[in-house]
C-alpha cells in the first residue's frame, strides 16, 4: 500500500510564500509526492525533496530553466502496481479525454495540472485523469485543493480531494 499526494501549481513565492502547513503534514504523511508542475521557484523543488520520501515531478510553463534542467515535461512511474504518468498541461477540457488516450497510451493514471480545476475521469480508454488543483491559487474555485490517494495491488483506491482552509 503507498500513500499518495498529488500536488500541482504549487507557484511559490508568486501565489503563496510557501505552501500550506496541512500541505506539509501531507507530504510527510505520504509515501510519494506527484508534483504536476509550476513550482515556479527552484526553493520549493529542493525543500520538497528534503521533506517527501520520494518525489516525482515535472515542468510546467511557468517554471524557468534551473527547473526544467532538473525535472522532465512528462514523467512515468509505476507506483504500487499501478502506471502513472504526469504532465502539466493536456489542454482544453473539451475533448480532453480522447486526446489524453492518444498522447498517453498504456497508463492507469495521468496526473495534470495547468487550470488550477480539480478534475477527476476516465477516458474510454481507461485511463483515470486527476488534476489536483492549487494549494496556494484558487483562481475561479472556492477553495485551494490538492489530492490523496492509495496505489495498492494494481488499483488506485481512496481518492480524496482536500480542501484547504481560506486564508
Amino acid at each position: 500500500m503507498v500513500k499518495l499526494l498529488l500536488l500541482a501549481d504549487t507557484h511559490v513565492p508568486k501565489r503563496a510564500r510557501d505552501l500550506p502547513a496541512p500541505v506539509w503534514q501531507a507530504v510527510g504523511d505520504a509515501d510519494v509526492v506527484l508534483h504536476a508542475g509550476d513550482w515556479v521557484d527552484l526553493a520549493t523543488l529542493e525543500r520538497l525533496e528534503e521533506r517527501a520520501a520520494r518525489l516525482v515531478g515535472v515542468w510546467g510553463n511557468n517554471d524557468g530553466p534551473e527547473l526544467r534542467a532538473r525535472l522532465p515535461e512528462v514523467a512515468r512511474e509505476t507506483i504500487g502496481g499501478v502506471r502513472f504518468g504526469m504532465v502539466h498541461e493536456t489542454g482544453a477540457a473539451a475533448g480532453r479525454e480522447a486526446r489524453t488516450d492518444r498522447a498517453h497510451p498504456g497508463l492507469d493514471v495521468l496526473v495534470f495540472g495547468h487550470s488550477h480545476i480539480p478534475w477527476d475521469s476516465t477516458t474510454a480508454g481507461g485511463m483515470r485523469l486527476l488534476n489536483p488543483g492549487s494549494p496556494t491559487d484558487r483562481r475561479r474555485q472556492p477553495y485551494c485543493t490538492y489530492l490523496t490517494a492509495v496505489a495498492d495491488g494494481g488499483r488506485l483506491t481512496d481518492v480524496e480531494l482536500v480542501r484547504l482552509p481560506r486564508r
